[in-house]
């Protein structure tokens, strides 16, 4: 858990991120979303462009990502929902400011820091939507190779540490045997 902004961000319960999305601003909401259901970081999400979004696809640049290669991911329905009732921008930046650029990474956690302290959610950071996306599909039985393709991680064991592994599992494990 992040704690005074250290550690690993917090996964968050289906209760939690309803709740949190629901007093986000529509703009906010989409953000985080993009980063939920495409399991990409806030950085890559922030630099998205109308352009990018091709028909049910997010278009990742290999100039705007972690790991310098192009990705593509389908647009699950939930998200594409969320698109529909947001909206896109004709073109330019999905998040722009007012300088015709894209609105910070710290502005992005400063509206998320915002909207925790107003519903009290501790541990909860940008990450946190990536981080909950890859676990959940994790825990819904998606190998490990499939996630690390669809997220852009370079490596089985980086990206290990998006994981939360529940103690249940664990315990339960050896029975599978």
């Amino acid at each position: 858990m992040k704690n005074n902004r250290n550690g690993q961000a917090e996964i968050l319960r289906e209760e939690q991120l309803e709740e949190l999305f629901s007093v986000l601003s529509p703009k906010h909401k989409l953000l985080f979303s993009i980063c939920y259901y495409s399991s990409c970081r806030v950085s890559e999400a922030l630099q998205l462009q109308r352009a990018d979004i091709i028909d049910n696809w997010i278009v990742f640049r290999a100039s705007t990502t972690k790991t310098k290669k192009t990705r593509e991911v389908r647009v699950p329905q939930k998200l594409f929902q969320i698109i529909n009732e947001v909206g896109l921008p004709d073109k330019g930046y999905l998040f722009p400011n007012s300088a015709g650029g894209h609105i910070s990474r710290q502005a992005a956690d400063k509206a998320l820091r915002q909207a925790c302290e107003y519903i009290g959610l501790k541990g909860v950071s940008t990450h946190s939507f990536r981080r909950t996306g890859i676990t959940k599909l994790h825990d819904a039985g998606v190998p490990l190779r499939t996630l690390q393709n669809r997220t852009g991680h370079a490596s089985l064991a980086n990206l290990a540490l998006y994981v939360e592994v529940n103690q249940a599992d664990v315990d339960a494990a050896g029975e599978l045997l």
